[in-house]
């Protein structure tokens, strides 16, 4: 079966590793064939002072002429100029328009921050400790992600580690079951692909993103589903794509569907 992986960061991003051409020969030699590269968006300097989180304006024209080296370098890979773009809901400062968007085939849609707050950055993990504090962050994660994943105008093709919430292993107090269908509603509606992200097994939810249970909602609203590992380094390229088809399939997918370089989706069957 088809090896593939639509979501990766590269030196580009200011907490990955890696040239685009170390991700293309391991990418080859690991027998894919599909890759996107999705460095972060660039952000403005109220949300990365440190140009840490997202790929500078001054690197786009690198990043796009590498990735064209990596397709003649590897033509049994398909490459594909993606980007991921956090949404930042009323406190967006950026111009998100046709020209900005125009080097990306594959975008996918994160949220990562909570009003102007990293809520997964280690630095920043404290606030998670306070009294009643899971609660309110899961409730307004939802509130945010089902913003962005719904609202068509939004550019997202994809949304990335849906549950990302859980990333430091706090859960909320209340039943999740009724959280879950909410974002597969907002998912279905939005017209939006979802991935399963193996990265999650290595954080300390030590499980992939989406949970079981949130990835067969997305199954039973119809939202159709693809793989990333969200490598920030070569070695991880192709880490646990396998492991994710078994959980699509037990989720009840029987199809991993998968963006192309032109924009367009194809689908594998899972075998």
């Amino acid at each position: 079966m088809e090896l593939v992986n639509t979501h990766c960061h590269c030196v580009y991003s200011g907490h990955g590793a890696g040239s685009v051409a170390e991700y293309a020969d391991a990418a080859a030699a690991a027998g894919l064939t599909t890759l996107a590269f999705t460095e972060h968006f660039p952000l403005s300097a109220a949300f990365d002072p440190d140009r840490y989180l997202s790929m500078t304006e001054e690197n786009l024209p690198r990043y796009l002429a590498e990735i064209e080296q990596a397709r003649a370098a590897h033509p049994s890979v398909e490459f594909i100029v993606g980007t991921e773009m956090d949404y930042l809901g009323d406190l967006e400062d950026r111009a998100l328009d046709e020209a900005a968007l125009a080097p990306f085939a594959f975008k996918l849609g994160s949220v990562h921050f909570i009003d102007g707050w990293a809520f997964d950055d280690p630095a920043q993990r404290g606030r998670w400790e306070e009294p009643g504090a899971p609660d309110a962050i899961w409730r307004r994660y939802g509130e945010l992600w089902c913003e962005a994943a719904a609202n068509r105008t939004n550019p997202y093709d994809a949304m990335s580690h849906p549950d990302l919430a859980k990333k430091f292993g706090f859960y909320p107090t209340f039943d999740l079951g009724p959280f879950y269908e909410a974002m597969a509603e907002a998912a279905r509606a939005g017209e939006r692909m979802v991935e399963v992200n193996t990265s999650g097994a290595y954080y300390a939810c030590a499980e992939m993103f989406p949970a079981p249970a949130l990835l067969a909602a997305f199954r039973r609203a119809g939202v159709p589903c693809t793989v990333g590992c969200d490598s920030h380094d070569p070695a991880n390229v192709a880490r646990d794509i396998r492991r994710a088809y078994d959980l699509m399939y037990e989720a009840g997918y029987r199809s991993v569907t998968v963006p192309t370089a032109t924009g367009d989706r194809r689908s594998i069957t899972i075998e």
